[in-house]
């Protein structure tokens, strides 16, 4: 069991009105330096999908994607200990402080990609915040059960929460 930081500052700006909350970045994710970044994870394909766009490639394209689509993107983990990527591993958690992303950006809805993300939303974030979450299905290939079509149906509510 390793304790590992966050390596990945958040994306938002003002404009931002969808907060979605990640648990912690996996190993890909963490190699790369940006959120979702394993080959398999079908957050991109779903969030393009919903808004209708290509799905982005780059991380210049993945963080231009998500300010356009006013998105903002951070985890609930700023530091714990986890093997791997395995969110059923992960211990000793201290969460990511919101209150900037929640004092700059008209942050509308905040949504929980899965749920680890929203277990730990609840636990340490919610006191703080007093802002409910909306649990969505995981977008990780741990989330096998849960197709692509399930996926972009169920997802299809960050598009109407921003309206």
């Amino acid at each position: 069991m390793q304790k590992i930081d966050h390596p990945i500052p958040p994306v938002y700006d003002r404009n931002s009105r969808i907060l979605i909350l990640g648990s912690f970045p996996s190993v890909k994710s963490r190699e790369q330096g940006f959120f979702y970044g394993h080959k398999q994870n079908r957050f991109w394909k779903v969030t393009a999908g919903v808004f209708g766009q290509p799905v982005p490639e780059t991380i210049e394209e993945k963080r231009k994607f998500l300010l356009e689509q006013h998105i903002a993107v951070w985890d609930v983990i700023a530091s714990c200990e986890i093997e791997g990527s395995s969110d059923a591993s992960i211990r000793s958690v201290v969460p990511n402080d919101l209150s900037g992303i929640l004092k700059t950006a008209d942050i509308r809805q905040i949504f929980c990609n899965g749920g680890k993300s929203f277990e730990l939303y609840g636990k340490y974030l919610l006191p703080v915040t007093g802002r409910e979450a909306v649990k969505l299905p995981s977008t990780s290939p741990a989330n096998a059960a849960a197709s692509l079509e399930v996926l972009l149906q169920k997802w299809k509510i960050i598009k109407e929460s921003e309206a």
